[in-house]
């Protein structure tokens, strides 16, 4: 099996981070998702462009 942080090789029946090879990549693939490395993708959501209806509002505020 390989590392998902570093590629390497390694016998994950003996490693205690599966699915990494170490407590090192383990961490180094935290921080990345800490950092917003790594990230879900995420649909756009086309109601979230909309203007909130409320009637107090009309286009001469802005």
């Amino acid at each position: 099996m390989r590392c998902l942080t570093c590629e390497k090789e390694f016998d994950p029946a003996t490693s205690d981070a599966m699915p990494f090879c170490s407590e090192r990549c383990r961490l180094i693939d935290l921080g990345r998702w800490l950092d917003e490395t790594h990230a879900l993708p995420a649909m756009p959501d086309p109601e979230a462009d909309e203007r909130p209806e409320a009637p107090w509002l009309d286009d001469a505020d802005e």
